[in-house]
């Protein structure tokens, strides 16, 4: 039996969705499955733009997301299982991540003058 035929006897994934909560994946045979966010601290962690980039693993038997680097079975999610992964291996991923940088906007010209124009105002006292 080719992995082909083997899928068409699976359930497969057809499409994912990722909110903040949970996560949903649409099987071939019309099944809808849901699961919370939680059971999955990578996905939990990842960005929304990292949790809606995901590609089918061969004709739909899981979920990858390369910018995660996490991969789904359809067949344990149909099972009930959460991820398997390892504290230790979850926290040196976790560790490894880029912090987000502490951006602060630049003010445009137009406000810097409008700035400058403020201070330089002399008070008036009364």
């Amino acid at each position: 039996m080719t992995i082909s035929n083997l899928a068409s006897d699976l359930a497969t994934a057809v499409g994912v969705r990722v909110t903040s909560r949970v996560l949903v994946v649409e099987l071939r045979d019309g099944r809808t499955v849901s699961v919370p966010l939680d059971w999955y601290p990578r996905l939990a962690h990842g960005t929304p733009r990292e949790r809606q980039h995901w590609e089918l693993i061969g004709p739909g038997l899981g979920i990858h997301w390369p910018a995660l680097d996490e991969d789904i079975s359809v067949e344990g999610l149909l099972q009930g299982h959460s991820s398997g992964e390892s504290e230790a291996s979850f926290s040196r991923w976790l560790n490894s991540r880029p912090r987000p940088t502490n951006r602060r906007l630049q003010p445009t010209k137009a406000r810097q003058r409008s700035r400058t124009k403020r201070l330089s105002k002399p008070r008036l006292r009364g």
